[in-house]
């Protein structure tokens, strides 16, 4: 339960002062782990599941850079076909509200997915001539990241449906929860979901520190082995994911068990565990438009049309629009306000372009950050950022999304100068002035453990509004159609993405593997420019969002 001072005059919940927050971080450790429920456990092993997926990131960007002639611009846009897999939630989200009882089949075939994503790669490190002679490498890399957001998808819509069936609506005595308390729970949850999440990518990053050690100093064959054995780790995942779906069918038996030990009647007992009051309706607009959406997001993308990165986009985002329009009719008029413009404020901040691949090409080819160092980096962004979602709970809970997004575009801009300093020679000249101690790599250190807190912090409020003010009988629909809409902000960025590398040419050397000659040299000349337009977008377009959704009059969570 969220803690909270409490104001006798008014007889309502005061907010904690941000500095009293940042004091008392042990206290939201303390808090956190007191609420914690051995029914949280199952969808927190789906989601640390999705936490360790990062474990072959490091391995897969030194895969590309080394092994594969793919430009900036084409990794951008393989980013938004990679994403669009995130938008099929709307189906599948409503898909599990309707056969609420097997939703746990739908992890399974997501491991699958996995599985089969890992096991590609794994055939390309080890065995790239035999795997090219059925298919070109490259062709074999893009279905490998193709289906490995589909299997993940999957997963990811029963996990935000198993947290609402891991909330308690009576307590032991059987009595119904106030709203309050309920509220309190969700929140917990959903912030348990994200230290899950992040917990998965500490113990991936202290895995790669140890395993990449020294790799880029070792011959080519040595360092292809470290990466297939990163590979063959990462099996595990699908493994975890798996074993939280059967936790969860043996936990919801125990609990059965009790109450029927307790001398309620099998259906009585049926009735008090069940989460859905009754099936709710099939909704063909949610089925029906998912459905198209598949279909023709998987024709343009094999047909390869002219601006149809674009067309989908347009497409999805109308469908899901329309979708949301319908869904909210089930809302009262300041629910609906306060949904809508949460999300709205999300998705801008979401959608911000980035640099893209050439900055982190830029970072190791100048730089010289290798596999070790990047491994770091990752290891204190998730020790971090995990350790903020404690500091900054209270500051999450009483806060308007208005407000949070607000601060982390400030904070955010701040914290890319560093790199652009570093691209016309801040690293250099601090270490002329410093003996050499603040050189690039201190300077990047600091720097990601000064925002790394930051990452998570805007989705929280979101996703445990959804979940304690969300019908009962949507509860899964809500969540997949919302974060749809949250996660086109995501290919809306790729795109963003796409159209800067075009605007702005970055390369790294690419050499030809049987003879070695270069087929295209290393140019970072305009990466400068790049990186100073993409900061100044990301500082402008968020506070420009707010505005407008203040001006309509719509609300904040």
């Amino acid at each position: 339960m969220i803690s909270v001072v409490l104001d006798t005059a008014a007889c309502r919940p005061r907010p904690m002062p941000l500095s009293e927050t940042l004091s008392r971080p042990h206290r939201a450790v303390l808090t956190l782990a007191r609420e914690m429920r051995l029914s949280y456990l199952p969808p927190l092993m789906v989601y640390m599941a999705a936490g360790i997926s990062g474990l072959t990131a490091i391995v897969g960007t030194f895969f590309v850079k080394e092994y594969l002639g793919l430009s900036a611009e084409f990794l951008a846009a393989l980013g938004f076909w990679a994403g669009l897999p995130w938008a099929l939630k709307m189906p599948l989200g409503h898909l599990v509200d309707l056969v609420w009882r097997w939703k746990g089949w739908l992890v399974l075939a997501g491991a699958g997915l996995i599985a089969i994503e890992l096991l590609i790669m794994i055939g390309l490190l080890s065995s790239p001539e035999a795997m090219g002679s059925f298919m070109r490498v490259e062709a074999w890399y893009v279905l490998a990241v193709i289906l490995s957001p589909i299997g993940y998808v999957m997963q990811d819509v029963v996990a935000d449906a198993m947290t609402v069936e891991a909330v308690p609506h009576r307590d032991d005595a059987g009595r119904p929860y106030d709203e309050d308390r309920l509220k309190a729970m969700h929140t917990t949850m959903q912030t348990l979901g994200r230290v899950a999440i992040i917990g998965g990518g500490v113990l991936v990053s202290l895995l790669n520190v140890g395993m990449l050690g020294g790799a880029a100093a070792l011959p080519e064959a040595q360092r292809v082995a470290v990466y297939v054995t990163v590979h063959e780790i990462a099996l595990a995942i699908p493994a975890i994911s798996v074993s939280g779906v059967v936790f969860a069918w043996w936990l919801r038996r125990r609990q059965r068990a009790a109450l029927i030990a307790q001398g309620l009647a099998p259906a009585t007992a049926d009735a008090r565990m069940a989460v859905h009051a009754e099936r709710p309706p099939v909704n063909w607009w949610v089925l029906g438009g998912g459905a198209v959406f598949a279909l023709l997001s998987v024709g343009v993308g094999l047909g390869n049309f002219r601006f149809g990165q674009e067309g989908i986009f347009a497409l999805s985002m109308a469908i899901v629009l329309t979708l949301i329009w319908r869904l909210t009719r089930e809302l009262e008029p300041h629910a609906r306000q306060t949904l809508i413009g949460t999300a709205v404020v999300i998705f801008v901040f979401r959608a911000l372009p980035t640099p893209g691949a050439g900055q982190t090409w830029w970072m190791i080819d100048e730089l010289k950050f290798d596999q070790q160092f990047l491994a770091v980096l990752s290891l204190i962004a998730s020790v971090l950022t995990l350790a903020g979602l404690f500091v900054f709970r209270r500051f999450m809970a009483e806060q308007s999304i208005y407000r949070i997004v607000g601060v982390l575009t400030v904070v955010g801009a701040l914290l890319a100068l560093p790199i652009i300093g570093m691209y016309h020679g801040l690293h250099e000249w601090t270490a002329a002035r410093t003996g050499g101690i603040v050189d690039a790599r201190f300077i990047a250190l600091v720097d990601t453990a000064l925002e790394s807190p930051l990452g998570q912090i805007a989705m929280v409020p979101m996703l445990a509004w959804i979940a304690s003010s969300a019908p009962d009988r949507l509860k899964a629909t809500f969540f997949a159609v919302m974060a749809s809409f949250t996660n086109l902000a995501l290919s809306a960025s790729q795109l963003g993405t796409k159209y800067l590398n075009q605007l702005f040419t970055v390369t790294r050397e690419v050499r030809d593997a049987a003879s070695g000659a270069v087929t295209v040299p290393a140019d970072y000349s305009q990466l400068g420019d790049l990186m100073l337009l993409s900061v100044a977008l990301a500082l402008v377009l968020p506070f420009l969002a707010i505005g407008l959704v203040r001006l309509a009059g719509l609300r904040s969570g």
